[in-house]
This record gives structure tokens, C-alpha cells and sequence, in this order.
């Protein structure tokens, strides 16, 4: 039986890492690391973050560009006092941001 991992941030949460330029929607997360070992291994040993926390999907955006980010719990900030982000596929999942965070799309009902 698997732990119950308690996640700090949600679904629809407005964060930015750490130390790397961006910020983010959290629009999937993963109790533990769920990557390739790959990815794992291609980050710097003094950097490589413990596997054993939640790792976010984030809808990632800074100055230049828009792209996806699979982050670790212990490096991720709050940062919705900088406002709604601009990534422009926000809106697959979330309908609007009522100022706290992004709101997903209701599910169509049966």
C-alpha cells in the first residue's frame, strides 16, 4: 500500500521555481518522481532534487517563451501576488482565474 503524500500546492496554483526565471500553472502532479531516469540524470548531482516528494506539471512561462516544466515540490514558490499567467494552453484545462487560482473546466455532466 502506497504512503498518503501530502502536496503543499494544488491543481490551478500559481508558482515559480526557486531559482530558474519562470512561473507557472500546476496543472498535474505526481505524488513521487515520475520521470525517466534520463531526465533525472541529466540534472547537475548537486541540484538533483530527492525523488521521494511531489513533482509538479507545470503550464511554464517566462520572458521568452511558453513551454511545459516537470518540477519538484522543494524547489517551487506561491507566486500568485504577480497575477494570472499568459501560458497560452491554460485554457484547455482551466476556465478562468478567480484571483487565488485557475479554475478547472467542469466536467460535462451525464
Amino acid at each position: 500500500m502506497q504512503d498518503l503524500v501530502e502536496a503543499k500546492f494544488s491543481i490551478g496554483d500559481i508558482v515559480k521555481h526557486k531559482f530558474l526565471n519562470f512561473r507557472g500553472v500546476i496543472f498535474d502532479l505526481d505524488p513521487v518522481f515520475a520521470n525517466t531516469e534520463e531526465w533525472y540524470n541529466a540534472i547537475p548531482k548537486d541540484f538533483r532534487p530527492d525523488k521521494n516528494q511531489p513533482f509538479y506539471h507545470l503550464f511554464a512561462e517566462n520572458e521568452e517563451v511558453f513551454y511545459i516544466a516537470y518540477v519538484s515540490e522543494q524547489n517551487l514558490l506561491d507566486d500568485v501576488v504577480n497575477g494570472a499567467a499568459n501560458h497560452p494552453d491554460i485554457r484547455m484545462i482551466f476556465s478562468h482565474f478567480n484571483g487565488k487560482s485557475y479554475i478547472p473546466h467542469e466536467k460535462a455532466k451525464n
